[in-house]
């Protein structure tokens, strides 16, 4: 964020605590405020029938959640769901258009990382569609080392193969796959890379391809 623009905004942000699994922001809800994970991470899911969820972004130190409201749609697109729990900066969504309409660096911002978000959520598509569970585990496992998770991860099946698209028994498969490379150590509900060069080699294209994304909005 621009300083001049963050040192504006300081006196309204208020410092929250987000919970594992809790839920910030609903699809077709009004989106009334403009979250900035600081050690949280936020996933964003598209709900489709039978509340079937499928990830297609995820947002850490380097973005904002709910920024889109300010671009003048007041209702959320997807889902938004704290994957880490920890802390956040908010802002009402109409402060925050206040001041992008104040600060035309803030608003290139947020539109660069608006098309950011948006090209992640094509490739995402892409690679749900293309490539094999794996090398998407991987992908996926480094996304969130990249926006500041610490290596052991909580996670649990469920929400593994939620965020992939995919049964819990191919979560089984392929976490297990990883683990016999000595990429990975996974038991009941956590994660550990071990090895993050060898993830890096095992991990789709998709991943390059992201990362490149988020080092041209910043």
């Amino acid at each position: 964020m621009p300083p001049a623009a963050w040192r504006r905004l300081a006196p309204d942000l208020t410092r929250v605590s987000l919970a594992f699994g809790e839920v910030v922001h609903q699809p077709g809800a009004a989106a009334r405020h403009v979250y900035f994970p600081d050690e949280c991470l936020i996933s964003l899911l598209v709900v489709l029938e039978h509340e079937t969820l499928l990830e297609v972004g995820l947002v850490g130190r380097e973005g904002a959640v709910g920024a889109g409201a300010a671009l003048g749609n007041p209702t959320a697109p997807v889902r938004a769901l704290v994957q880490r729990e920890g802390s956040a900066l908010r802002c009402s969504a109409e402060r925050f258009r206040r001041e992008m309409k104040r600060s035309p660096a803030l608003a290139r911002a947020v539109e660069r990382h608006t098309h950011a978000s948006m090209a992640t959520a094509m490739q995402i598509a892409a690679c749900n569609r293309t490539h094999l569970l794996g090398p998407r585990l991987a992908r996926w496992l480094l996304m969130m080392s990249d926006r500041g998770a610490s290596e052991d991860l909580r996670l649990t099946q469920g929400l593994l193969a939620d965020m992939l698209g995919v049964q819990r028994a191919g979560v089984t498969v392929a976490a297990s796959a990883l683990q016999r490379r000595r990429l990975i150590r996974y038991s009941r509900g956590r994660m550990k890379i071990l090895d993050p060069q060898g993830l890096r080699a095992t991990a789709c294209s998709c991943y390059e391809v992201i990362r490149r994304l988020l080092d041209g909005a910043r």
